[in-house]
């Protein structure tokens, strides 16, 4: 009895034992708040990633592109566990207005969009063509100018400092001149002379909005046959950057593509006496994590280096918890040798003060885990609060590419953070309890302490 009774009298009667359960429930709140919103900012812009280039790309990054996709696609249309596949033209090139003094660089992207919508969430990302993803390239205006595709941060849309984008009915009648420099399929200019460019005018259709800065902000999209023509893809054996897939829900990523990489090899193999052979060997298939992680990777850094971070508040809170209990085993000496004198054993002692311990980790836990919770849930409408008093936002949505700041708790994170917690409080405790149970009673119980 006296082991349950003995670390609950000590608890409520040494004050000191508050500022352990403080620092525990500080440590504890700020991780689950960081690690929440960390995890949510990293997890959403995967998600974005994969929504936009689909399960697998077979590619290039050479600007000339390969040949033969078509057949490659066919082939891969044979397969079960192909949902589709749809090829992509890929460059760059500069745009303007006519009359305009200034000339932005641009990337360009072309595609058929049906087929990309059945990969991507493409239908999903563009404003006024959601419902016919098909006709996303054709201008709202005049159905037989050639159309294209805005990143949102490019179009002529309205943007606030909320990041609050607002669209008219319909697309503004937007003109603008596209200029491409097209390579032959030996990389050199496919034009030659003082008329070096390919230049057309196309019509503003719709924006896209991917979520994804680097796209909402410097690409353009049109037809894969305009990209074709203004790149110098087009042609006898017409050339695309890459060939997107989307896999069926019977087959994970990772055996899709490896799958994908064996039939890659086996077209090589079959087409390795063909005039543009040479375009297959710089190809490589990869899921759409490798394909991406250039983009990815920095943010997962960040994420890791903040786990470190709040992993050094961890080490911060076990000395805290070791000098509360040093003071608290210092004023409790002469328990410890009554106990011993009595012939409780040392692992009886070491068992009370641990016990301690783990009352101190357990409500520190909990109140932590709770005001954590509770501030996740009202996070958006504080910061939306905090905006309109003061004009004060997290991240300024007029330049970061983000809605709500994520708050969605994951119950198994929680969890590993609260024993965490405890395991941090025993940790901090098992020390100084060691040292005062290995005492002898002729040591503790002087006639000067009695």
């Amino acid at each position: 009895m006296y082991k349950l009774i003995l670390p609950t009298r000590y608890f409520f009667k040494r004050r000191i034992s508050i500022l352990a359960v403080v620092a525990v429930a500080l440590c504890v709140f700020m991780v689950v708040v960081v690690m929440t919103v960390m995890g949510g900012l990293v997890g959403e812009f995967r998600d974005k990633n994969h929504d936009f280039f689909g399960d697998c790309i077979v590619g290039t990054d050479s600007l000339v592109g390969f040949a033969y996709y078509d057949d490659f696609i066919a082939e891969l249309k044979e397969q079960d566990f192909v949902l589709e596949a749809t090829s992509v033209a890929k460059g760059f090139g500069l745009m303007t207005q006519s009359g305009a003094d200034w000339n932005l660089g641009i990337e360009i992207m072309g595609f058929e969009p049906a087929a990309y919508a059945r990969i991507t969430n493409f239908a999903r990302t563009v404003y006024y063509h959601k419902q016919n993803p098909e006709e996303a390239f054709i201008p709202s205006h005049d159905r037989t100018l050639p159309g294209c595709i805005l990143g949102i941060d490019m179009s002529p849309v309205a943007r606030d400092s909320q990041g609050i984008y607002y669209h008219n009915e319909t697309p503004y009648r937007y003109e603008l001149i596209i200029s491409c420099f097209p390579l032959t399929a030996k990389g050199g200019l496919a034009k030659a002379g003082l008329d070096l460019a390919n230049t057309k005018n196309f019509y503003y259709s719709d924006d896209l909005h991917s979520g994804l800065p680097k796209i909402d902000g410097k690409m353009v999209f049109m037809s894969l046959g305009d990209a074709q023509q203004m790149l110098g893809m087009a042609g006898p054996e017409p050339r695309a950057s890459a060939i997107h897939i989307k896999f069926t829900d019977a087959i994970g990523v990772a055996a899709g593509c490896e799958k994908i990489g064996v039939i890659w090899q086996g077209f090589l193999e079959s087409n390795k006496d063909r005039q543009y052979a040479s375009l297959l060997g710089n190809v490589t298939v990869q899921s759409w994590q490798s394909y991406r992680r250039g983009s990815i990777a920095p943010m997962e850094k960040e994420h890791t280096m903040l786990m470190f971070v709040f992993s050094m508040l961890g080490i911060i809170t076990i000395f805290i918890i070791f000098v509360v209990f040093y003071m608290v085993i210092s004023h409790k000496s002469k328990d410890i040798g009554i106990l011993k004198s009595i012939g409780v054993s040392r692992a009886s002692i070491v068992g009370i003060f641990l016990a301690f311990a783990s009352i101190i980790g357990v409500i520190g836990a909990a109140i932590g885990t709770a005001a954590g919770c509770a501030f996740l849930a009202r996070i958006n409408v504080l910061e939306d609060w905090l905006f309109d008093k003061f004009q004060w936002q997290l991240w300024d949505r007029s330049v970061y590419a983000i809605g709500d700041i994520p708050n969605k708790i994951e119950w198994h994170v929680l969890a590993i953070i609260a024993v965490s917690a405890l395991a941090v409080s025993l940790v901090g405790a098992v020390i100084p309890t060691l040292r005062a149970a290995g005492k002898q009673p002729v040591e503790i119980l002087r006639v000067d302490m009695l």
